[in-house]
């Protein structure tokens, strides 16, 4: 291993190779690690994943520094040993409760006597959407482009080259708190990583779960996780809404332990083994051995009962997506229905229990569009850390093609001025 560790992935310095992509998907239960690379094909090939339990977060939001970055190690060095390369930078994911969403519009002249809209037109448009109040304790995560307006032509996905005296572009604007953004930055840096990025983990599952003709005709992915419940809506193709419900598994276990008074851990495995949140699959006569809390002895339980138990917070925690969807104009133009994926959709009865609560068609979603480790990785446990993989992927092929990004400024010069900004009471 360590003599592969000398060649595979490496470039002339030492350093990761270009083509290598590492995503960071730093949860409340777990923090994951996915390794992959572009192949001769240019698509990616997952190499490495490393997984370690995660006890420094709650809500997807860093509360105890020291943890976390144990963890983040310990899972970087699984993944790396697996793959056999050293990781040096990594595209990380950031969610909790304290993401926020809005839509803006932004409308410039076309500056040019020939009237043809350029590049430079497309990224004053966007900086006039990005020009709202935002308060001083959040920062701007993603600026991402619905479409652009020509004259009055609405559905325009790109531009440049066409003629017209006006351009309008409608953008979604994802901001964060900051301090969230900085404690995240500091683990991974204490890990002895350098961030590339912080991605936003709904919109990171998409690039690995989503297909295209669910994003044209509308969908809205549920990403269940340990500590939080996060919401993206497509419709034609592009980002419509992002909203994060600060509910998750963890509500599930303390609820199993609470309820059949049972450790913590030991409530998490039951969970895991025996949990079922839809009632009519469960049979009256099945029963589980519970271990009592401090040492008491351990008794018999039904299966229906603990099915009582996870179904209504379940159904709860769906329910709260739904609200967050009927909140937007799209609730009813979700062709393609409601996508599930992370942890908590790897419950048994979750996408019967889903289609009761939402009214449409729901389906599990695994993470695909890629080679390599396909057993370890098709999960959708790592529906995020491939998509963070993807995402880079997108990214470092917009750098190569010499575009700029939707700021107007050097993509990584974006990326270090913002970090400056979050991390100057640190160093």
């Amino acid at each position: 291993m360590t003599k592969n560790k000398e060649y595979i992935g490496k470039g002339k310095d030492g350093c990761m190779d270009d083509s290598m992509f590492v995503g960071l998907d730093i949860g409340t239960t777990k923090i994951a690690c996915i390794i992959g690379e572009r192949d001769s094909s240019g698509l990616l090939k997952i190499v490495g994943v490393g997984v370690s339990p995660s006890d420094g977060l709650r809500k997807g939001v860093v509360v105890n520094i020291d943890k976390t970055v144990r963890s983040v190690q310990k899972a970087v060095e699984e993944a790396e040993l697996m793959a056999g390369v050293d990781v040096d930078s990594v595209w990380v994911g950031i969610a909790g409760d304290h993401i926020r969403a809005i839509n803006s519009k932004g409308v410039v002249a076309i500056s040019r006597e020939d009237n043809e809209i350029s590049e430079l037109d497309e990224i004053r448009a966007i900086d006039a959407a990005k020009a709202v109040s935002i308060p001083m304790d959040r920062e701007i995560l993603h600026v991402i482009p619905q479409e652009f307006v020509v004259d009055e032509q609405k559905g325009i996905k790109d531009p440049k080259g066409m003629c017209g005296v006006r351009l309008e572009t409608q953008v979604h604007i994802i901001t964060g708190a900051v301090t969230s953004a900085q404690n995240i930055f500091k683990s991974v840096d204490k890990a002895g990583l350098k961030v590339i990025d912080l991605v936003l983990e709904p919109l990171a599952s998409c690039y690995s779960v989503l297909e295209k003709d669910e994003k044209e005709l509308g969908v809205a992915l549920i990403d269940m996780g340990g500590g939080t419940t996060d919401i993206a809506i497509y419709f034609d193709e592009s980002i419509r809404h992002t909203a994060v419900v600060g509910l998750g598994g963890k509500n599930v276990t303390s609820d199993i332990a609470i309820g059949i008074r049972t450790p913590i851990d030991r409530a998490e495995e039951i969970k895991k083994q025996y949990g079922c949140c839809y009632a009519p699959f469960v049979k009256a006569n099945e029963y589980i051995s519970v271990p009592g809390v401090g040492g008491r002895e351990q008794r018999e339980v039904s299966k229906s009962v603990l099915a009582s138990i996870i179904e209504p917070r379940m159904e709860e925690i769906l329910s709260l997506a739904l609200r967050e969807i009927k909140r937007t104009e799209y609730a009813d133009m979700l062709g393609a229905g409601v996508v599930l994926t992370g942890g908590g959709s790897l419950m048994e009865g979750v996408q019967e229990l889903a289609e009761k609560v939402f009214d449409m068609p729901v389906k599990l979603g695994v993470p695909r569009g890629f080679g390599g480790l396909t057993e370890a990785a098709k999960s959708p446990v790592h529906s995020t850390g491939v998509g963070l993989c993807m995402y880079g992927m997108g990214e470092s092929s917009k750098k190569m093609q010499g575009k700029k990004n939707l700021g107007g400024e050097d993509n990584f010069k974006r990326i270090y001025d913002r970090m400056k900004t979050w991390v100057k009471d640190f160093f």
